[in-house]
């Protein structure tokens, strides 16, 4: 039976700089209070600590796995938090000592409760244990994995949820591209329209819209903050932001007031090959230098890789279609929303697991079939288009200087962006019946290389650019 993945959990609204390191632990201390609430344990917890493992011990402080936590704990949502209000909450638990727990109670919390194991547990890389106490007795101990893209599981989930989700009668199961590919031919619809039937088993299609606009507009408002934002990333690494200086280049004197006034600007820009080159990726940088300061952006498929899909959406509505409406992004945030959960199904989306292929790569392959749908291609063509982006980012390491999501990250969204546009181009152009390379043989080769690549590459800036650059040689 094929596990059912939404856009929406392929699609998650958060606050960078890591889904994985900085989402998922948010989420998994907001899992921890429900499970103390649902056993009545909630209003015995006097003391609480926690303990990182491997990669997010490793790379957490770059990625505020630590800050993440508190956060979590003091029962802020990382949808709707005030960006503001991070600081002013972390300063606060950090001077008092004290945790307004789930915001309901004081608990005194230790500077240090929240401790970075270097060792890694058995199940994944990305382990992490709370631990709560009443009388100076531990009584409650919660271990908690995450995974990729936000999502948390635990090592004894049965999958029950997702079973009872999958009893349900939805019209096109799937679980591979060729399931996929066998359901557009023999209805004869789009990509788009299959998932969407899918979707509406589980969603109205008013609700559907909704939260497809709210994700889309989230996406919007971080290209124009890291647009008109300069100065320099936090972090230590004193990288300058360069979407701002980019932006007042080529935008020049066009004159607007709002997001959608910005579009139209856009659009009157000089379009020549280089300038392309340069919005796109603008406005994929302008997305993860956001993600680096602790903004509010779209896991998609993570907070690493965030940039892309953004950046050839706004491609699409700027570049090739001026007459573009609301529809258009649907139809791309739904393709991608499938590209990605095969991906998530077959292999990974975690940097811990499989490395920035996972990341990067499988962002630039759900951007990759979303463009090419909307560019007119065939199902078969979007698929080809995955493929392509994909195999040109296998065995790509994530390596980030300082466990910072910024030093290669950022500009990798750029070239994602870019390999992702170059890959539709290339699939409008191929016979599908003709491709040596289909879409579930790169998903299984991307999956047996993760398991090949030296962990030193996953995410534990232990290898590759983390080893030879420095923080002291920024």
């Amino acid at each position: 039976m094929s596990q059912f993945i939404s856009v929406f959990d392929m699609l998650k609204i958060g606050v960078g700089p890591s889904s994985s390191h900085t989402l998922g632990p948010w989420r998994a201390a907001q899992q921890w209070i429900q499970k103390l609430k649902d056993t009545n344990e909630f209003l015995l917890i006097e003391e609480i600590k926690v303990d990182l493992y491997g990669s997010l011990s490793l790379t957490g402080k770059g990625h505020a796995t630590d800050l993440a936590v508190l956060l979590g704990l003091s029962g802020a949502d990382p949808e709707y938090i005030p960006i503001e209000t991070i600081d002013v909450i972390i300063n606060d638990i950090k001077t008092k000592e004290l945790l307004f727990f789930n915001n309901e109670r004081n608990i005194a919390f230790a500077n240090g409760s929240v401790k970075f194991n270097k060792e890694f547990l058995p199940f994944h890389a990305n382990g992490m244990t709370f631990r709560g106490y009443a009388n100076g007795v531990e009584i409650s101990t919660e271990t908690y994995y995450s995974i990729g893209g936000g999502f948390i599981v635990q090592e004894d989930d049965n999958l029950a949820e997702d079973i009872e989700i999958n009893k349900q009668n939805f019209p096109f199961p799937i679980n591979r591209a060729t399931e996929l590919e066998a359901y557009c031919e023999k209805e004869k619809l789009n990509i788009s329209d299959i998932v969407y039937q899918n979707e509406l088993v589980i969603n109205s299609a008013e609700d559907i819209d909704k939260e497809l606009h709210r994700i889309w507009n989230t996406m919007l408002e971080c290209m124009y903050i890291g647009c008109h934002t300069q100065g320099i990333l936090p972090g230590g690494l004193n990288v300058k932001r360069r979407a701002f200086e980019t932006h007042q280049r080529l935008i020049k004197e066009a004159e607007y007031t709002n997001q959608q006034e910005w579009i139209t600007a856009i659009r009157s820009t000089e379009v020549k090959f280089r300038e392309i080159l340069k919005w796109v990726s603008c406005l994929a940088l302008s997305v993860n230098e956001v993600n680096a300061s602790l903004g509010r952006v779209v896991t998609a498929p993570t907070n690493g890789s965030a940039g892309v899909i953004p950046a050839v959406i706004m491609y699409y509505l700027v570049i090739e279609n001026h007459d573009a409406t609301f529809e258009h992004v649907k139809k791309f945030l739904l393709v991608a929303g499938e590209i990605g959960s095969i991906f998530k199904k077959n292999a990974t989306i975690s940097a811990a697991m499989g490395g920035c292929q996972a990341e990067i790569g499988v962002s630039s392959a759900m951007a990759a079939a979303a463009l090419t749908e909307l560019l007119g291609g065939t199902p078969s063509q979007c698929l080809v288009a995955a493929e392509i982006a994909m195999e040109h980012h296998l065995g790509l390491t994530c390596d980030p200087i300082g466990g910072l999501v910024q030093v290669p990250c950022i500009e990798r969204n750029a070239m994602g962006a870019i390999k992702a546009i170059n890959a539709a181009e290339l699939a409008l152009e191929t016979n599908p019946k003709e491709s040596k390379v289909p879409l579930d043989k790169v998903v299984d080769t991307m999956w047996e290389t993760a398991k090949d690549m030296n962990r030193n590459y996953k995410e534990t800036s232990e290898g590759g650019l983390a080893v030879t650059v420095r923080l002291a040689d920024c």
